[in-house]
């Protein structure tokens, strides 16, 4: 009789090509990608939550929205027929799930399975995953997978708890106290006093929300962000659509936000002061004289932390109106019937939303090893902004700061097929880039805003060397990743 062991070995399934974790914009894509490109590859993606989405299925608080327009949030194959270019997060959601149907990947996604650790071994060349899976009824077991290659589509942020400060005193607030990350399906906001804490993209998307649901809200930021205006519907992307077929007129507008995109950025880098004075100029005419431009004057240059966008200027409008508050000091102390600010003035509220930002991880929170050897994503240097160093066989999906995500998740997605192509072609089973001790290190992300910060450990590391630096250029990165030699003398195939 074969022994146990044996029969394990016999029904145990051969080893995927590739495994994908996540099922968002980034895991979709990644997806698609080797369906066409790669479609004789076997591939999963493994999903901890029980829909498609990432984010998009994550987030629940009102109006959430993108602040990336939907010509480049999108992918490029998939025009956007949506009116709105600054799209809600139901019709994003909807966007991804199309992708997902029209390419097949639906039913090659596993719900309900978290990867826990991912342990690669050289002599097999391969990697082992235990995966926890979750059915509806909340019983749990573990599994175990292998494949030949893994593509971490996990975002970057933890699901499970977000950046919450503790604030003084917040014991003797009576009122509900939320982080948008979490927020209650149930919640009603109507006639409620409600201070809303923060002054990035999920403060100025939720207060306008707030006030259109009856609330009396107040934005509290303790400094400033740059806030801008952009179309809620694109007018030239329209009127490109009544005239020229969908496919062409979606890839023009599209390249019409990239390269206006690239020129403000690199403008603001160059040219702070100018561009500083500028959006201060606009803001000046969106506020009008019954608002202090203090609110929306940062300390900080433009891009030095991300510019915030407002459709149509509704955050402006209403406080032109009179219909929401802001107040920008610090909070000395919580109250039973509010915030106490340092000023001596208190807000009085029902709620108070602590839009404080994300709690940033690496690659998922996922334990990886390398040959036994534990991996801390924060001493790899990351290769082409893709890969680690000394860590084979593996893609990090990481966007852009400066533009939409997708851009960067699409060209990682087009590079991990053609590396598969690569080395099916050379007949080599592992692709590695060997850290090279002469690359001096720089931050990951050249970025003040303090979720980057906080997360300066646990990020890799870029390098002062070409193949080593994480580009925020989207034309550069085109060019390098999609054109360049993947024989680049740094990449190794074994």
């Amino acid at each position: 009789m074969l022994s146990m062991n044996k029969l394990q070995e016999q029904f145990q399934p051969a080893p995927l090509d590739v495994l994908i974790i996540g099922a968002g914009l980034s895991g979709i894509g990644a997806a698609r990608a080797l369906i066409d490109k790669c479609p004789d590859k076997r591939y999963l993606v493994l999903e901890r939550r029980q829909a498609i989405g990432g984010t998009w299925d994550l987030f629940r608080y009102p109006g959430i929205r993108s602040d990336s327009d939907m010509y480049t949030l999108g992918y490029s194959y998939k025009p956007w027929v949506g009116r709105k270019a600054i799209a809600d997060g139901p019709d994003i959601k909807r966007y991804i799930e199309d992708i997902a149907d029209e390419a097949g990947v639906t039913h090659n996604i596993r719900f309900g399975h978290q990867v826990v650790s991912a342990s690669w071994c050289s002599e097999q060349a391969l990697w082992t995953v235990l995966v926890r899976v979750t059915d509806a009824a909340g019983r749990q077991r573990d599994e175990q997978l292998q494949a030949r290659f893994m593509s971490f589509c996990s975002g970057y942020y933890s699901y499970d708890e977000a950046y919450r400060p503790e604030f003084p005193n917040e014991a003797e607030f009576t009122g509900q106290i939320i982080h948008p990350q979490f927020w209650p399906e149930d919640l009603d906001c109507r006639g409620k006093r409600v201070v809303v804490i923060g002054s990035g993209a999920t403060a100025v998307t939720l207060v306008p929300a707030l006030a259109e649901q009856g609330a009396q809200v107040t934005m509290l930021q303790r400094s400033p962000s740059y806030v801008v205006s952009r179309p809620l519907v694109d007018g030239v992307a329209q009127r490109l659509q009544r005239w020229l077929p969908l496919p062409l007129a979606y890839h023009l507008t599209r390249w019409k936000n990239v390269l206006l995109g690239q020129y403000f950025y690199r403008l603001a880098r160059n040219k702070p002061q100018r561009v500083r004075a500028y959006l201060l100029h606009l803001l000046q005419r969106q506020l009008g004289s019954a608002v202090d431009i203090k609110h929306f004057s940062p300390s900080y240059n433009p891009w030095d932390q991300r510019v915030c966008a407002v459709p149509d200027g509704d955050l402006f409008h209403m406080l032109r109106a009179g219909q929401i508050d802001i107040a920008t000091d610090t909070i000395d102390c919580f109250t039973a019937q509010g915030i106490q600010l340092s000023s001596g003035q208190e807000l009085e509220a029902d709620i108070i939303v602590t839009a404080t930002g994300l709690k940033l991880n690496s690659m998922g929170d996922v334990q990886v090893l390398v040959d036994g050897k534990t991996v801390n994503p924060g001493d790899c240097m990351a290769y082409k902004g893709m890969m680690l160093s000394d860590v084979p066989n593996l893609i990090l999906t990481f966007g852009y700061t400066n533009a939409s995500w997708t851009l960067k998740a699409e060209l990682t997605a087009n590079y991990m097929a053609r590396l598969l192509r690569h080395m099916d072609k050379k007949g080599a089973r592992i692709a590695v880039a060997p850290r090279d001790p002469a690359v001096a290190e720089l931050p990951f992300l050249n970025f003040t805003s303090g979720y980057v910060q906080r997360a300066a450990e646990i990020l890799p590391k870029q390098g002062d060397r070409p193949c080593w630096q994480v580009s925020q250029n989207y034309l550069a990165d085109k060019y390098i990743i999609q054109y360049g030699k993947l024989d680049d003398g740094v990449l190794q195939l074994q």
